[in-house]
């Protein structure tokens, strides 16, 4: 209760008649500075930047020194100059980041979507033409509007709104860790996603930025108990990658078990939880129940994933296979890319380690079951399993432990695990993917 409140309750009424008649004070103005609108303090934005700049500044350089070695790699090997533009090829270094999927969102960024299913007939890996409507629409939107903001081509506006998006990305794990492990632990999550296996994304025409800095506010939204906010940020997320949905569910969980339990329902009330678990999965129904409209067929979105990118649900049959045959030194399954199916291979290993260390930190729920439920989904999809690292870079929370410990270290130590790692990520993290497999 406020020191004003106290006096309106406890003064007499002359007191309060010449409260009343007396205009408030005004705070001091420090002299030589202009006074801002009431909603912005420039003193306290500064205030509240100025925790985020050592985790923000680690990512960056991390990230720069990536991507410079990638660079290198491309023109040292100079492979890219013989592919098709649209398949990991181009004039320049760069126009790689543009390639492979980054390709389908920039048609859809230029001319929109053009949802219909096309029958191929026959019997084999896939029966249906594939079509953009695959691809969620947040991120083409993104860039189609900071292109008409700025003047930038689609493919400048792409890297912009992806880098951007990295930055507010590692600053929300930053937050996350740092509330459940200290700052400096925070600052050390946000370096190791930016070398983390599959992070060359990051800074290419991909939608895992965006997806991470949603899914990283969204998760400190209900760690903080800002139950709209989660919502809100849980929804938008349903409109840039199906994956959304292990978020939408955490979220979901989360705030159910808020609603079940008494004493959590008498401190945060009803509204709040109720709000998110029915705003949380509408942005991802919208957008699946709008392709099944627009193709004439409910199942659209599932057929095209399932017949045209070979992308389904099998329970793990898939995986297993992968792990039967690398076991034995084969490749007899779809999609085999030597090299990343062994970093991939080295990654799921890691998984029961990583997870038990994540669970002996005893994260909130929202946590756990956002992470538990992207490991099972992409371990239990038929997808490229040399892309598990790019699939697995959602799931952020595995880093708190690894954080935890690289945190005790001193800076000396750290600095020579970050520029190793740093050095090292531009291979395994970009050009393992781009080039030696398919992202």
């Amino acid at each position: 209760m406020s020191t004003g409140s106290d006096n309106a309750v406890t003064g007499t009424p002359a007191d309060a008649a010449q409260d009343a008649q007396e205009p408030p004070a005004r705070p001091p103005r420090e002299s030589g500075r202009a006074s801002g609108p009431g909603w912005f303090d420039p003193d306290a934005l500064r205030a509240a930047a100025r925790p985020y700049l050592p985790p923000l500044l680690l990512y960056g350089v991390a990230k720069l020194t990536g991507l410079a070695v990638f660079a290198w790699l491309l023109e040292h090997a100079g492979d890219y100059h013989k592919k098709e533009p649209r398949f990991g090829g181009g004039a320049h270094w760069w126009d790689v980041l543009s390639t492979w999927d980054g390709w389908w969102y920039l048609q859809v960024a230029q001319h929109g979507y053009d949802p219909k299913l096309e029958r191929l007939g026959g019997d084999g890996l896939f029966t249906v033409q594939q079509n953009s409507v695959a691809f969620f629409p947040l991120y083409p939107a993104l860039i189609r509007m900071v292109s008409a903001v700025t003047g930038l081509g689609p493919y400048g506006a792409a890297i912009l709104v992806s880098v951007v998006s990295s930055f507010v990305a590692a600053a929300g794990i930053y937050a996350v860790v740092k509330t459940l492990a200290g700052v400096r632990a925070g600052t050390v999550a946000a370096g190791l996603w930016a070398v983390a296996p599959g992070a060359g994304v990051e800074w290419a025409v991909y939608s895992e930025s965006v997806f991470v800095a949603l899914a990283a506010w969204c998760c400190y939204a209900v760690m903080t108990r800002r139950w709209i906010t989660a919502g809100l940020l849980a929804c938008v997320a349903g409109l840039n990658r199906p994956t959304s949905a292990v978020l939408i569910g955490a979220v979901g969980l989360a705030a159910l078990v808020t609603l079940v339990r008494r004493d959590s329902r008498r401190e945060h009330g009803v509204g709040g939880p109720l709000y998110a678990i029915l705003v949380a999965p509408l942005g991802l129904l919208g957008y699946v129940a709008w392709v099944g409209y627009a193709t004439g067929e409910p199942t659209a979105y599932f057929t095209l994933q399932r017949e045209g990118w070979a992308h389904y649900f099998d329970y793990g049959a898939y995986t297993l296979r992968v792990l039967k045959n690398l076991a034995v030194g084969r490749h007899d399954y779809v999609f085999a890319f030597d090299v990343p199916d062994v970093l991939s291979l080295q990654l799921v290993l890691a998984l029961p380690f990583l997870i038990a260390l994540m669970l002996r930190k005893r994260p909130p729920l929202v946590l756990v079951a956002y992470t538990l439920a992207t490991i099972v989904t992409v371990l239990g999809t038929q997808q490229m399993f040399g892309n598990t690292m790019r699939y697995l870079l959602p799931a952020f929370p595995l880093l708190l432990a690894p954080a935890a410990a690289l945190g005790r270290l001193r800076n000396g130590s750290l600095a020579v695990f970050f520029a190793t790692a740093a050095l090292a990520s531009g291979w395994y993290a970009h050009y393992v993917l781009f080039e030696l497999g398919v992202p």
